[in-house]
């Protein structure tokens, strides 16, 4: 999980911020495990214990269960954006895939987390993403460890968009990014939202308070 980058139009740490009753970075932990997945956290800030105590101030209970089931991956290079976290954590694990999930999409399903690894490991590819209305969306990532190098390169190189630097890792491969289409999906009963949330709200970003105000108001509208 992916949970560094300034928050600029946030106005705060996003990460920090409550959700559903617990901070972003609590409920993308939250899915990856309901996937079935175990999770860390990458692009932390090196200082883990000030992080730590962020949480702490935010939600005690989170802050425990961080601590003790979270691992967290040092970012050393502040400022280089999620590419940097990415290939911290792929340096860090041992298994093939790696799945990148940011705190900033809090309405994602578990079971798309689940079909997009799944994919990833009957077709061989080294990048799998998602899509919504055709449109091809950057997370959740599945990655093959195999394209660290590819994305080393690129973030040495000063790329700072992931998408374009999957492409071209995808492409080193021989093989282009897979994308799954996430109505396909629906439509066939493979995936499904808990919580019964229509598929086009899954991808909406908590880049700002009023995105966050948004995906409270439809988990509420679905739940009740």
């Amino acid at each position: 999980m992916l949970a560094g980058g300034q928050s600029s139009r946030m106005g705060r740490d996003k990460a920090l911020l409550s959700f559903a009753g617990q901070p972003l970075i609590a409920h993308a932990l939250s899915i990856l495990r309901e996937a079935g997945l175990p999770a860390a956290i990458a692009g932390a800030p090196p200082d883990r214990s000030t992080f730590a105590g962020q949480i702490a101030g935010t939600h005690p209970q989170a802050s425990e269960s961080l601590v003790s089931f979270a691992p967290i991956v040092e970012d050393f290079q502040r400022g280089s954006g999620p590419l940097a976290g990415i290939c911290a954590a792929l340096a860090a694990v041992a298994t093939r895939y790696v799945v990148f999930l940011p705190v900033d999409l809090p309405l994602l399903p578990p079971s798309l987390i689940v079909y997009m690894l799944y994919h990833a490991q009957i077709t061989g590819r080294a990048v799998t993403v998602s899509s919504i209305n055709a449109f091809a969306q950057t997370f959740p990532v599945v990655l093959d460890r195999s394209v660290l190098l590819a994305l080393k390169n690129d973030l040495h190189a000063g790329q700072r968009g992931c998408f374009s630097a999957f492409q071209a890792a995808a492409s080193g491969t021989g093989q282009p990014i897979a994308c799954v289409a996430v109505e396909l999906l629906v439509q066939s009963g493979q995936i499904a939202h808990p919580l019964g949330l229509a598929a086009a709200h899954w991808f909406l970003n908590a880049n700002t308070p009023q995105d966050l105000h948004r995906a409270e108001a439809l988990m509420a509208h679905a739940i009740a």
